[in-house]
């Protein structure tokens, strides 16, 4: 028995969780969840799974929720705050975290459960985007599992030769190449992207997801920084990791072989298939996703990614590799961009002008510690939060 703290419990990729962990009753139960502000869903969650903990942003959120669950026989402690996001992820009763808290609010617990040993799923890219050497570090010490959450990154895993070494020569592989598919502006023009609103770059034409990573993948950032992260999690610089547009999002990514083999993993866009790879590995459980249907698959199309269409691709890699605290930068400035987007202070193609700024104004430090990183990550919001106030006059 698996006893999970589930961090970001009331996202798509929580809700995903949930969904294969129910189908599994005997293999896990959950010991602790997380959610920011979807309180209402959060207490039906502690209703039907009873957890023995649930962390909430703040004291008020924290009131809110013992109000919802006034009534209710399970016995549920409410805490609120970073300092105990990070305790229910280091808890000695905790097995598994998934961390999947959006954004860099993630990157301290899930810091917190690699350095206590745990087995760590990780949904929250950011985590290795912004500290990447601080994470594998903790991860190493501690002697913690790391496995990627992301379709892609679990793509790259389950079509690696079992064990691996860190770097790919040793395992005779030439390049990644993580798919894309290029999200509901691919082919519109160049010069309507300008006039894009929030609700168009939410509607994802294949897969079901939040907000901000909704954006993501409609600048490509998402993708770019999936780039990072595959960096960082198989050891391989940013020459040897390619993009590649399918739309169709069948192939999840691929991995090719010195000796000219490609082994790709294909399945339904549904992330209940990576996550319960990640849940039972190094075994296989059912997920609740349909079988691929061949018969009924459509043409599989491949495409390079077009940067003057997507700018944020183009500047994952220069922060790659530039190094040290650019991609932290590069990170924060984003979020700050979307965020004004969402809230219709920022222009569509701002956001990619706002984070190229900040990098070009900033320059990239050394990521060392977790201070330099965090204060590359307020310096890049700062920067940026001027940027969009003086582009709104």
């Amino acid at each position: 028995m698996q006893k999970l703290t589930l961090l970001g419990a009331t996202g798509s990729i929580g809700a995903s969780t949930l969904d294969v962990i129910q189908r599994h009753p005997e293999r896990f139960s959950l010991w602790a969840v997380s959610a920011h502000r979807q309180l209402e869903r959060l207490a039906e969650i502690i209703t039907k799974y009873q957890p023995a903990v649930a962390v909430v942003a703040d004291a008020a959120g924290a009131d809110r929720l013992a109000t919802l669950l006034a009534g209710v026989s399970h016995a549920c402690l409410i805490r609120h705050g970073a300092e105990a996001l990070c305790e229910i992820a280091s808890a000695p009763q905790v097995d598994t975290v998934m961390a999947a808290i959006v954004g860099a609010a993630g990157l301290a617990p899930t810091l917190a459960a690699a350095r206590a040993g745990k087995r760590v799923l990780l949904a929250n890219k950011e985590s290795l985007v912004m500290s990447g050497d601080i994470l594998l570090e903790a991860v190493r010490s501690s002697g913690a599992t790391l496995l990627p959450i992301d379709s892609e990154h679990n793509a790259v895993f389950q079509s690696l030769p079992d064990g691996f070494p860190h770097g790919l020569d040793g395992a005779g592989v030439r390049r990644i190449l993580l798919t894309a598919s290029g999200g509901p502006f691919r082919i519109a023009p160049l010069e309507s992207l300008h006039a894009v609103t929030p609700e168009q770059a939410v509607a994802h034409p294949n897969w079901v997801m939040g907000r901000k990573i909704s954006v993501d993948s409609a600048t490509m950032m998402n993708k770019g920084l999936e780039v990072i992260e595959a960096h960082w999690l198989f050891g391989v610089g940013a020459d040897r990791i390619d993009v590649v547009v399918h739309p169709q999002s069948v192939i999840h990514s691929m991995v090719e072989y010195a000796d000219g083999s490609v082994i790709a993993q294909l399945g339904n866009p549904d992330m209940r298939t990576p996550i319960a790879h990640a849940l039972a590995y190094p075994e296989r459980i059912e997920s609740g996703v349909a079988s691929l249907d061949f018969m009924r698959l459509a043409g599989l199309c491949f495409e390079a990614p077009d940067l003057r269409r997507f700018p944020c691709l183009r500047l994952a890699y220069e922060a790659l590799k530039a190094g040290g605290t650019a991609s932290a930068i590069l990170n924060a400035a984003n979020e700050e961009a979307v965020a004004a987007f969402l809230d219709r202070r920022l222009g569509f193609t701002g956001i990619a002008h706002v984070v190229e700024a900040c990098l070009d104004a900033l320059g990239a430090d050394a990521a060392d510690c977790l201070d330099s990183v965090l204060a590359a990550d307020a310096r890049a919001r700062e920067q940026a939060t001027t940027l969009i106030a003086a582009r709104m006059h």
